[in-house]
């Protein structure tokens, strides 16, 4: 049981309704997580702006690759589950794909290249090394793309940290960072 109380929709606070009413129009239901963050209407939109701002980075596919590297990095079981079940559902990642972000890799170069990346930032909270940034321009990665790949974690680990916060109820094919991909 989530150790936050999570509103229904018509429970979060007015300003933080047509953001849910928008999350609902985009998926056909308000995950737990945007209802948590609907407690405050500043949180939740502050988000689903970086959320929607981001969108504009690389593929879906790879997003969601970064997004369960960065959870199984965090251990959260959450963010793990849907970005798992996001993943292969809506963004049509492989079972194997999958497993190879919880992995900390991707079967093409480039991609594998960002999930790295992402990982090198989650794990070390920023503090590469030149050899690092090095690493990944050698492998393609512009400056900008290395900027928006950290933008990516801070997002990722934003709801990570949210959910292991609050203990959300998984509203997903439940998936367990403890256990091995």
């Amino acid at each position: 049981m989530s150790r936050i109380s999570v509103p229904t929709r018509d429970e979060a606070p007015a300003a933080s309704i047509p953001i849910l009413d928008e999350i609902d129009r985009k998926f056909g239901v308000i995950p737990n997580l945007f209802r948590l963050l609907g407690i405050s209407s500043k949180a939740l939109k502050a988000y689903a702006d970086l959320n929607a701002t981001l969108a504009g980075t690389f593929t879906v596919k790879t997003r969601e690759q970064v997004a369960i590297t960065v959870a199984q990095i965090n251990s959260c079981d959450y963010c793990l589950s849907a970005h798992s079940y996001l993943g292969t559902n809506l963004a049509g990642l492989s079972e194997d794909d999958v497993k190879l972000a919880r992995n900390r890799t991707a079967a093409d170069a480039e991609t594998a290249a960002i999930v790295q990346f992402a990982a090198s930032v989650a794990d070390k909270r920023g503090h590469l090394s030149n050899d690092e940034l090095v690493a990944a321009r050698h492998a393609g990665l512009s400056d900008a793309q290395l900027v928006e790949i950290v933008a990516l974690v801070a997002e990722n680990v934003f709801s990570n940290f949210v959910n292991s916060v609050a203990q959300t109820d998984i509203d997903f094919p439940v998936v367990l960072a403890a256990e091995a991909a």
